[in-house]
């Protein structure tokens, strides 16, 4: 009996041992009612079951430009950040001071840029904004890096409005409660804060014209245009808005075969993510590179790059 007692005593030790040799790690995600949160909490699943040694948190923050100063700085593993603000930091361009060393992991799926207002609203173009009560995202995410550089592209100036500085959450209920007129939300189509408002309240989703289209890819290189079909949000018709890719940011200097093995896992478990998240459809080898002004790190790239050739 005392034998048996100091074996499992032995086995437990042994089990703290090895969970205190696992690295924890951090996922930078985004609000609760976004997109990259679910995601966030997926990947942080396989990685964690899937590579040895391995422990993954999620971690609610601002989003993209927070995911990507934290990722910089080695307080985040990776982070989920929209591909304009990943340029912006390579570039060293506002709001980063200076220029950061950031990689891409893969691609993930394509950020629609979606200015909400209720459905009987005067205002229909980005002009009409001017007077109005707008929130323009919380501070430090790519929503607000995204509705600003649109804003600056169609030449509507951010002071001719009431700036609110909200967050997905915050934006809904102020839009419900008639505190704002308009609200900007980037994330995919179907997202689940404007699902949610759709349900309770009837909206709409401003329409971008060709012109304005080919005004803002002229001077916003990565942004595409997409047309929402109607019925994806409960009450609201078919809309065209501008679009760019998400992806995953990480440290340049991250590990190569750390790189290699997560990006191996997020592929070879990209039936369990379909099932579970709608916009992981577009997470494909084909699509790892849809940011291309900014390098794959290394390590992912040796796997695109054997995907290729395998495919060949």
């Amino acid at each position: 009996m005392k034998k048996t007692i100091k074996t499992l005593v032995a086995l437990g030790l042994c089990g703290v041992m090895n969970m205190a040799h696992a690295e924890n790690f951090t996922i930078g995600t985004g609000s609760q009612s976004g997109t990259y949160y679910p995601y966030g909490g997926l990947l942080a699943k396989l990685w964690s079951e899937n590579l040895p040694d391995f422990n993954m948190r999620v971690e609610v923050t601002a989003a993209s430009v927070e995911n990507t100063i934290k990722v910089v700085q080695d307080k985040q593993l990776v982070g989920f950040a929209m591909g304009d603000v990943v340029i912006q930091a390579q570039n060293g361009e506002k709001p980063f001071p200076r220029k950061l060393d950031v990689a891409v992991l893969t691609a993930l799926y394509p950020n629609v840029v979606q200015f909400v207002v209720p459905a009987d609203s005067d205002i229909h173009t980005l002009a009409d904004l001017k007077g109005k009560k707008v929130s323009l995202g919380a501070p430090g995410s790519g929503t607000r890096v995204s509705a600003r550089s649109i804003l600056a592209a169609l030449g509507v100036d951010e002071s001719s409005m009431t700036v609110q500085s909200l967050n997905f959450s915050a934006t809904t209920e102020a839009l419900a409660n008639g505190q704002i007129d308009a609200g900007v939300f980037v994330g995919s189509s179907g997202l689940g804060a404007i699902t949610e408002l759709a349900l309770t309240r009837d909206i709409r989703i401003l329409n971008f014209t060709d012109q304005d289209m080919a005004t803002i890819s002229k001077s916003l290189p990565a942004y595409q245009s997409v047309t929402i079909q109607p019925g994806v949000y409960n009450g609201v018709g078919e809309f065209t808005a501008p679009a760019v890719w998400n992806v995953l940011v990480v440290n340049q200097r991250m590990d190569d075969k750390l790189a290699y093995d997560m990006t191996k896992v997020i592929f070879e478990n990209s039936k369990a993510l379909n099932n579970a998240l709608s916009v992981a459809k577009f997470t494909t080898v084909e699509n790892m590179n849809q940011l291309s002004q900014v390098p794959l790190h290394p390590g992912s790239k040796k796997y695109f790059q054997e995907q290729l050739q395998h495919n060949e």
